[in-house]
């Protein structure tokens, strides 16, 4: 069975038993991943000494490598299924957060990054096609929404859990944090349908040239840029500030509680209230800018309230636009390559995360050395605002497009 919107539609019962194991998995991955990952910078910058600078690089090419071969776990994921890519990815994140236990030096914290981008580049559009064929059109803004949710938890509940570990040791977070991606590795080999993401397996390259070729794709994917730029802030400059300003590294999860919380609490409501008045595309441009004011504010936070108050902010935007772009990004998909689409779309998070990463703790250095605290926030807020003026634009370009076309069926039609 399929649709124009839905490529490979399961049985209702395997359909929906899928569905309910990629929320599982996801919140052990993103539990796993942000138990350990905001961490790193107060583990190697503030108890070992080494740069802000560094580690945002070393963030900064694990991102950049990750999103940059998801092009192809999307393209592997059209051919041969998505199901053995989660499990294998997910396999080999386990083993570089077990690695990163015993990453004593740059080098070795290096390679460990590398690993994980690269379990991270076979599984994450896959994943994102398989819940895309998973739901249908009707209700895949919901789904979306309960995701944010099952995100925050993992968010939330990880930070706190790595936080307590970190007493003990940085090794006890890292292995805990890769227990997470094994335990989800199994649970996918177990309990998830062969879920196909695309209606056609034509070469493996086509459905890559495919996306790269489509115009409005491709200019939603660079203006999305912006959104990752932001978002990546909560792994490096953000749990800087943190600690800066309240003075111990438990600061780091009352953040990341405060960002889950409300997203666990408002993203399901919140998003279904905006999508009775709004389409997709203006509710993730309005989160876009709320999350730049929320992270431009941070420049005037001299106490952990007031940038706990700028998180709130932040937070707000955030949960509005994760749901969004995700069903902009399925909306101009073309069906026959899924997960061609989604790991072309992984271009703007690999750019866009990776300058965040490296930009974010490389102007926290350069802001705290000059004398310009404030630098680092008011880049973001620029690159937020840009980015939200972006999407209206390209709102009013699609809007006006698809009144064009609606006028000349009708005319056609008289």
């Amino acid at each position: 069975m399929t649709d124009a919107r839905n490529p490979v539609l399961l049985p209702p019962a395997q359909r929906r038993r899928g569905a309910v194991v990629m929320l599982v998995i996801t919140f052990l991955m993103w539990g796993g991943f942000f138990m350990v990952i905001p961490l790193i910078s107060i583990r190697y910058v503030d108890d070992l000494g080494w740069s802000a600078g560094a580690i945002g690089l070393v963030l900064a090419i694990r991102q950049l490598t990750q999103q940059g071969l998801t092009v192809f776990g999307g393209a592997l994921a059209d051919r041969f299924g998505a199901k053995g890519l989660i499990v294998v990815g997910m396999f080999i994140r386990a083993v570089s957060f077990s690695a990163l236990a015993l990453a004593s030096t740059y080098p070795l914290l290096m390679i460990s990054a590398l690993m994980a981008a690269i379990g991270g580049a076979l599984f994450d559009s896959p994943s994102s096609a398989a819940m895309v064929a998973l739901t249908r059109p009707d209700e895949r803004n919901r789904y979306f929404a309960v995701l944010g949710v099952v995100r925050n938890l993992g968010m939330s509940l990880g930070p706190l859990a790595g936080a307590l570990l970190l007493r003990i040791d940085f090794a006890f977070v890292a292995l805990a944090a890769a227990s997470c991606f094994f335990i989800a590795a199994a649970v996918t080999l177990l309990l998830l349908p062969p879920v196909q993401v695309a209606t056609e397996r034509g070469e493996l390259l086509a459905g890559i040239l495919l996306a790269l070729r489509d115009r409005r794709f491709m200019a939603f994917n660079v203006l999305l840029m912006g959104y990752w730029f932001m978002w990546v802030q909560m792994t490096i400059s953000l749990p800087l500030a943190a600690r800066a300003l309240a003075g111990t590294a438990d600061a780091v999860s009352w953040l990341y509680a405060l960002n889950a919380g409300m997203g666990i609490v408002l993203q399901y409501p919140v998003v279904r209230i905006a999508e009775r008045w709004l389409r997709p595309l203006p509710v993730l441009l309005i989160g876009i800018a709320l999350m730049a004011l929320g992270l431009g504010s941070v420049a005037l936070a001299s106490a952990t309230g007031l940038l706990l108050a700028s998180v709130a902010l932040f937070s707000f935007g955030a949960l509005l636009a994760a749901p969004g772009q995700q069903t902009v990004a399925a909306e101009l998909a073309n069906p026959t390559a899924l997960g061609s689409y989604f790991g072309v779309s992984a271009l703007a998070l690999a750019l866009g995360g990776g300058i965040g990463n490296y930009a974010g703790g490389s102007l926290y250095s350069l802001g705290y050395h000059i004398g310009a605290p404030a630098l680092p926030w008011l880049v973001c807020l620029a690159v937020g605002i840009s980015s939200a003026i972006g999407l209206a634009l390209l709102d009013r370009h699609l809007t006006r497009r698809s009144a064009n076309v609606a006028d000349a069926v009708v005319s056609y039609r008289d």
